[in-house]
């Protein structure tokens, strides 16, 4: 395919996933200081932020079905229109039903925003460029969520909760006409049946795993990265931000809201992970070898949630970027590795399972992480969060060391 033809693709299809975020993203930073204004308990912030994770456990595998099944572009654009809806609810309704609603119907919009993004990337993506161009993709999910939490914390500081999420709302609309109007059909695009990316012989690799031992090594990675960032960091940070810093901080003479604080952490944070997808992903594709790249971009995380427990400015400072090194590493190099394995005819519906198995982590991170706080404290959840990335570095070094890949492979 022309490179034309690539950014054709790439750039409606990501600008539309970027901005269908703004909402959720703001959501995340705004909600757990914000629940006066929006009408909810603390205790509910937990199943709030987690609901439209656990619906689509029954979304992701039928969208990965339908995209396998049914043109790309319809399915997709009218899951960035439902997208907008469900930040129009939080908009212009308060309380925990209506809240609840708007976060189910925002995980229908993901499932077919997410798994369609992804298939339409994989569409046009071969052997030499998956990693280059799937990293790309992740790139503009990371801008969509940093834009979002940055802009969430500074409108709502400064405008009010529900204006911010009426100007969000407007944002998401824009990046789905964006995708209305420029983004092709790429079913006929789609490049010849993908070829597994190893060749296993005896003469080159000891021993082997199977494909399902891989697959599960790939699922494991996908949902420890979910369960650390999206359930247990973007849930927590706002409070362990006000109890390590207090409400406002001063920084060169000004006074800094504790929210707009929180926005900035993890839009610097989304910021960084949009980074390093990209790049990691194109080093793997050069490298031949996608598990020692996902081992080495492990480190950071390992190093940044350890910081992070020890609660000092300057740590947290450091810990913040290191942690987003790794979540965007560990986020595209997954998706490239179950582009890698699949047969062409099946990818929207692995990429629907690889999903379910990641957003079940994330669902499960922002109750669990409100109900162990009380008992073990914030600093404690990320030293458990350190120590799974440990455990995913050690599972990536060994399946690294056992795979040698030939230069004409990748």
């Amino acid at each position: 395919m022309k490179k034309l033809s690539i950014w054709r693709v790439l750039l409606p299809a990501g600008i539309g996933t970027s901005l269908s975020l703004f909402g959720d993203s703001s959501l995340y930073t705004v909600l757990p200081t914000h629940t006066a204004i929006a009408g909810v308990s603390v205790a509910s912030v937990g199943i709030l932020l987690s609901a439209n994770r656990f619906i689509r456990l029954l979304l992701n595998s039928p969208a990965g079905m339908a995209y396998d099944r049914l043109p790309r572009r319809p399915l997709f654009v009218s899951a960035l229109f439902i997208g907008a809806c469900s930040t129009a609810i939080y908009a212009l309704t308060q309380g925990f039903w209506p809240l609840l609603v708007g976060r189910l119907l925002w995980g229908l919009a993901w499932a077919g925003i997410w798994v369609g993004g992804n298939t339409i990337v994989l569409d046009i993506a071969n052997n030499e460029n998956r990693g280059r161009l799937v990293g790309i993709y992740q790139l503009t999910f990371f801008l969509g969520a940093s834009g979002g939490a940055m802009l969430g914390g500074v409108l709502t500081d400064l405008l009010g909760f529900h204006q911010n999420m009426v100007i969000s709302a407007a944002i998401t609309l824009l990046g789905a006409f964006i995708a209305l109007i420029f983004l092709p059909e790429t079913r006929h695009l789609k490049q010849d049946p993908v070829k597994p990316i190893r060749s296993f012989k005896k003469s080159e690799i000891a021993s082997t795993s199977s494909e399902k031992t891989e697959t599960f090594s790939i699922t494991a990675l996908f949902s420890v990265n979910r369960f650390v960032m999206a359930g247990v960091l973007m849930a927590t940070l706002g409070i362990f931000l006000q109890e390590q810093l207090g409400e406002n901080i001063q920084i060169a003479g000004r006074t800094i809201g504790i929210t707009t604080l929180t926005g900035l952490g993890l839009g610097l944070s989304t910021l960084i992970a949009m980074l390093s997808a990209p790049l990691l992903g194109e080093i793997s594709d050069h490298v031949r070898n996608r598990w020692r790249v996902v081992a080495g971009g492990l480190v950071p995380g390992v190093v940044g949630f350890s910081l992070m427990a020890l609660g000092l400015p300057l740590s947290i400072l450091i810990g913040i970027p290191m942690i987003a090194t790794t979540s965007g590493s560990n986020q595209g190099l997954s998706t490239a590795l179950s582009g890698d394995l699949g047969n062409g005819k099946n990818q929207s519906s692995r990429l629907g399972a690889l999903f379910t198995f990641g957003d079940l982590a994330s669902a499960v991170g922002p109750p669990l992480a409100y109900a162990m706080m009380p008992m073990v404290g914030i600093k404690a959840l990320y030293l458990a969060s350190a120590g799974l990335f440990a455990l995913m570095f050690l599972i990536s070094s060994q399946r690294g060391a056992g795979t040698i890949l030939k230069p004409a492979q990748i």
